[in-house]
């Protein structure tokens, strides 16, 4: 029987937990883009947690909740004591990775490869949400190489349901371990939602949030007739100024920031006081790059963060200059 905490579990939108990509540089950006939109951390393996720098992996800004932190591990114990230690820190979830197809990723018996292990992840489930209070929930696929994701995406559900899951993200694409790149994986592998909404349909008091291939706002509506949220990746990092309309349309609410260059100016402070801690500027303005896509002055605005945001000893200041190149249109004149 699924924990009574799932039903207070609610996520109408999200930006997906990408690894190299969604730290917390990154994840602060995308919070002055937008208040509401649950923000993740990039999969952290259960080992670096528990016997890593926990500070320098771990921290966050207080502006960034509700933000999640997602675990790449299998074992329950481990799950159990990094869930706990995630919480402690202050995340508002905890979220296995059950999706991930890299070689690292599955010679470490955790990501895609435990799709094939649904009562592993169910254990590891039951362990993590008898270790903490805030929800516990997994990302997985649709299936895995040969399963048949029908039965197989409806068997997994029923077992980590069963073991108090408080909602599932699905990509609605197969990993293929076999045969296929995790760049690949993210590509060929055929986007099949109408499988994700029979999932929702199949188990109705079970938020199910969908992932995969979603390339803006007015998809992620269209979605959110058939399930309880909407995850979106890549199109929120390569092409960030979505998120600008994330509020106004998915939340009846005014974003943050008016206009991109407000958002990144709202950033100076923050890289200050970042850089006056030992970071790099370049750590930071690698995430601003695709700000102004489209825009005139966008192509000036990225040469001139990448010829100069790698310099030793620059300053904030290397980010006033950039947003000066660029001539911003009103939000509302952008598509979503």
């Amino acid at each position: 029987m699924m924990d009574k905490s799932a039903k207070h579990y609610q996520s109408v939108f999200s930006v997906a937990p990408m690894m190299d990509w969604t730290d917390r540089h990154c994840r602060l950006f995308h919070r002055l883009l937008t208040r509401k939109a649950r923000l993740y951390t990039e999969m952290l393996t259960t080992g670096a947690i528990i016997h890593g720098a926990r500070d320098r992996l771990l921290g966050f800004s207080d502006i960034e909740h509700p933000v999640a932190l997602q675990l790449g591990g299998s074992h329950p114990d481990d799950l159990a004591a990094a869930a706990r230690i995630g919480e402690d820190f202050g995340y508002d979830e905890i979220n296995l990775n059950v999706g991930c197809p890299s070689d690292r990723v599955k010679d470490g018996r955790f990501g895609a490869c435990l799709m094939a292990e649904p009562d592993i992840v169910a254990e590891g489930v039951h362990a993590m949400k008898r270790a903490v209070s805030v929800p516990v929930t997994v990302k997985c696929r649709i299936g895995i190489d040969d399963q048949d994701p029908e039965a197989g995406l409806d068997s997994f559900a029923r077992k980590v349901v069963a073991a108090g899951v408080d909602a599932l993200i699905v990509h609605a694409r197969k990993a293929w371990l076999q045969g296929l790149s995790p760049k690949d994986n993210r590509n060929i592998p055929p986007l099949d939602y109408d499988r994700v909404y029979r999932l929702k349909a199949l188990l109705p008091a079970l938020p199910v949030i969908i992932n995969g291939g979603i390339g803006g706002i007015s998809e992620a509506k269209n979605h959110l007739a058939h399930v309880d949220g909407v995850m979106l990746g890549r199109a929120a990092y390569q092409d960030p100024w979505r998120l600008l309309k994330v509020d106004s349309e998915l939340f009846g609410e005014a974003a943050p920031h008016a206009t991109m260059k407000c958002a990144l100016e709202a950033m100076i402070p923050y890289i200050e006081d970042q850089l006056a801690g030992g970071a790099r500027l370049h750590s930071i303005t690698r995430h601003l790059v695709g700000a102004f896509h489209g825009v005139p002055g966008a192509r000036a605005f990225r040469r001139y963060l990448a010829e100069n945001g790698v310099k030793a000893g620059v300053g904030a200041d290397i980010l006033r200059e950039a947003i000066a190149l660029v001539e911003e249109p009103a939000v509302s004149s952008i598509a979503a």
